[in-house]
């Protein structure tokens, strides 16, 4: 078995982004989105920090929890070969409804990819919540350029957090 992280997640969280679950290069890292090739991480630098390059993994938590996001994946465990979402056996959820007890601030999900969302309906409602499917930051989800995606996540962000 795989297992997720712990939330990513402050009292001021107002919008939370759902991945499906890490990937190799990330649960050898223990940090979200750490596969080189991942957009996500170049997306929020983009948006909310003039496009310079990370520091390190403190650097980026701290940007994206000061913007009032915050990072968990739909599952807590699960089977897989490999990195792909398609590969996901025996899947375990998250415990969503006491997350969103313990944080009331969050108003808004943003699954970050198309599996996120279906892994995340399977076991919960949206419990009054604002949700949109975002296009994948992955890069095993080329369909769309970096810039398409980058819009796509700041529409849904800004229009989230103002």
């Amino acid at each position: 078995m795989l297992y997720s992280f712990p939330p990513l997640i402050t009292p001021k969280t107002r919008v939370l982004v759902i991945g499906s679950m890490p990937g190799v290069a990330s649960l050898k890292a223990q940090e979200y989105y750490a596969f080189k090739y991942n957009q996500f991480w170049k997306i929020i630098f983009d948006l909310f920090a003039g496009g310079r390059t990370p520091k390190d993994y403190e650097d980026k938590k701290q940007v994206l929890l000061a913007q009032g996001i915050g990072l968990w994946d739909a599952l807590a465990a699960c089977e897989r070969t490999g990195s792909l979402d398609g590969n996901i056996l025996k899947p375990t959820p998250n415990d969503f409804p006491t997350l969103f007890k313990e944080y009331p601030g969050i108003k808004t999900l943003l699954f970050n990819g198309q599996a996120a969302r279906n892994h995340f309906k399977r076991a919960f409602d949206d419990g009054g919540k604002i949700c949109a499917i975002l296009p994948s930051t992955s890069p095993a989800h080329a369909s769309r350029s970096y810039e398409e995606k980058k819009l796509l996540w700041q529409r849904a962000l800004f229009r989230a957090l103002n």
